[in-house]
């Protein structure tokens, strides 16, 4: 007599995924694309990774190793945000406020009008098992800006190394830092995915970002033989850099 006081497992997935719809509508305006621009380059944009909206609608999160050091700009390229989808977003010029290297987060201030926003979860940490979503450029701009959803489940918490672009931004201080539990996702993420919010499939809050990606032998193989393993960074992780920066 107590069978329907609960959902079965296939009856609990149904009805989660059937909220991905809806929370699509609100989440994807605050989804866009990190990049630099240099306005003589062919293309003059080279997008680098995913970023979502935050705070007053002019703040962007993305992953530290996606936003290019000034070091590693060439003469008149800057970081920009590109906003909408198409052919022809919105361009704006980004400004780093702060990162956040050890824990692979960066915040960005854009020009213009404010923009929607992500709502953020808590920061406790979600179950494994819980289904979650993603939604971010995984093979940058080559059809477009048409943002990608994909989905899945946190598979398990687990302990990871930050990657870094180049040998020498490790630090003896980033080598000695205790590790610190991520999210492993069983889900298939790419390189331009770097940097997007991960969602719960009930109310669609951000509950961590996309950071690395296991792959098989080299880099290229990342789209080639997707491993179906991805890595996302706790969102109280966010919270901190927020907070640090008078923002919430």
């Amino acid at each position: 007599m107590f069978a329907n006081l609960s959902l079965t497992p296939v009856a609990f997935a149904e009805s989660t995924l059937e909220n991905l719809p809806q929370i699509l509508k609100k989440n994807k305006p605050a989804v866009v694309a990190i990049g630099t621009l240099h306005a003589i380059r062919q293309p003059p944009v080279e997008l680098k990774g995913t970023g979502f909206v935050v705070a007053d609608g002019r703040h962007i999160v993305t992953n530290s190793h996606v936003v290019p050091r000034r070091r590693d700009l060439n003469a008149k390229e800057e970081i920009v945000v590109l906003v909408g989808r198409g052919n022809r977003p919105d361009i704006r010029r980004a400004t780093i406020i702060d990162r956040d290297d050890v824990h692979d987060l960066a915040l960005l201030k854009i020009e213009g009008t404010a923009l929607p926003r992500m709502k953020l979860g808590t920061g406790a940490m979600i179950e494994e098992g819980s289904y979650v979503g993603y939604t971010g450029f995984p093979i940058g701009a080559v059809l477009g800006m048409y943002p990608v959803t994909h989905r899945g489940i946190i598979a398990a918490v687990t302990p990871i190394i930050i990657p870094q672009r180049r040998a020498q931004y490790l630090d003896p201080g980033m080598i000695l830092q205790p590790r610190f539990d991520v999210y492993q996702l069983d889900a298939t993420a790419y390189p331009g995915n770097s940097g997007s919010a991960v969602y719960d499939l009930r109310e669609g809050r951000v509950q961590a970002v996309i950071n690395s990606v296991k792959i098989k032998g080299s880099k290229e193989k990342a789209l080639t033989s997707p491993t179906g393993i991805t890595y996302a960074i706790p969102v109280v992780y966010v919270h901190k850099l927020l907070a640090k920066n008078g923002l919430k």
